[in-house]
């Protein structure tokens, strides 16, 4: 068992030169067979420069070009992976339920909730170890962004394209995060806990949440909390072509105020044999999480990696300089030998 990947793949692109060149070529070819076609009979040329071949320019530069593209393809690297190596680690299987409603725009908490939860949650990735992570979003409704993993990378570029655009159904639907949340676990009868951590202002108006995370509960899920603002709270920005056009508004014409509920996520938190916590733009909320994660039951995975890649640039090189030095000893004349051959050699009528 093998697999294929390109150390340098970026390079790839300049392979868009080969058709370029070839264009360019065609082009040339094309304008110098005018020229000559203007200046005299083809014929008559041909018969003052008998020993030019009309064909080996043809082939220099099919030989310099794919000489071209073949060290393009040493640059790119093609690298083999030719051995497997099974890595065991032992983790929590972690979820993060990520509320993304227009709440989450508000800047009492700079540059707004919703970014300062997005680097908390990048921050947490860099410290987890062997612990598998996934990410569900949420508003008036719940999607699964993220399937449980340990790809980190995979997480963290998942995590990158969240926005508040991503849920067109507006609302906080915290039930419905966490109810999802449950059916994303994998499926074990190992009885070990497994951590949820769900990270809103706590407006929750669509669903029983506290009947959700006792459910969770029962399922020895563990419900940790993240309050994101300020209990005082603050507007919610209204942004057009990316620029701030203003603030939501009720239907009075007023200033809709979004608060922070620490009430509700206590609640929650204490449904789910969890605790509360207060987000602190310091990072301290991080340091309380890890500690809770670590005091769960660890379980044991399977990780299948691809170790030993081989480079193979090599080749392409050796065959590109190969190619390069016939290109260089092939002569446009015509071989005398070749041209001494007459196939039409017969009577004249």
């Amino acid at each position: 068992m093998s697999f294929l990947r390109m150390e340098n793949a970026w390079f790839a692109y300049f392979l868009l030169l080969v058709p370029f060149f070839i264009l360019l070529y065609i082009y040339f070819r094309a304008k110098r067979k005018k020229l000559l076609a203007d200046f005299g009979d083809s014929n008559l040329i041909e018969q003052l420069h008998p020993n030019v071949s009309p064909y080996k320019p043809v082939v220099k530069f099919s030989i310099a070009l794919t000489a071209l593209a073949l060290v393009i393809i040493g640059i790119v690297n093609p690298q083999i992976g030719t051995r497997v190596e099974k890595v065991h680690r032992e983790g929590v299987d972690v979820i993060i339920a990520l509320d993304i409603s227009n709440s989450m725009k508000a800047e009492d908490i700079k540059p707004n909730r919703l970014d300062q939860a997005k680097m908390a949650i990048s921050r947490l990735i860099d410290k987890l170890m062997g612990d598998k992570i996934g990410i569900v979003i949420f508003a008036g409704d719940a999607f699964l962004q993220l399937p449980i993993t340990t790809d980190y990378s995979a997480a963290k570029l998942f995590l990158n394209t969240i926005d508040c655009d991503a849920i067109g159904q507006q609302g906080t639907a915290i039930g419905k995060a966490i109810d999802l949340s449950v059916e994303s676990y994998v499926k074990t009868e190992d009885g070990k806990r497994r951590a949820l951590i769900v990270i809103t202002d706590g407006e929750n108006h669509e669903d029983d949440a506290l009947g959700a995370a006792q459910q969770a509960a029962k399922k020895n899920i563990q419900i940790s909390t993240i309050g994101m603002g300020s209990v005082e709270g603050a507007p919610i920005p209204v942004f057009q072509n990316g620029n701030k056009a203003g603030y939501m508004k009720d239907d009075q014409g007023n200033p809709v105020i979004t608060k922070l509920d620490p009430m509700m996520l206590q609640q929650i938190a204490a449904a789910g044999n969890g605790r509360f916590i207060r987000f602190d733009p310091s990072g301290t909320e991080l340091s309380q999480i890890l500690d809770d994660l670590a005091k769960l039951d660890k379980t044991e995975t399977e990780s299948q990696l691809f170790t030993d890649y081989d480079d193979r640039f090599y080749y392409f090189f050796i065959a590109a300089v190969f190619l390069f030095i016939t290109e260089f000893l092939l002569s446009e004349r015509k071989n005398k030998y070749i041209a001494s051959w007459n196939l039409f050699k017969g009577k004249q009528l």
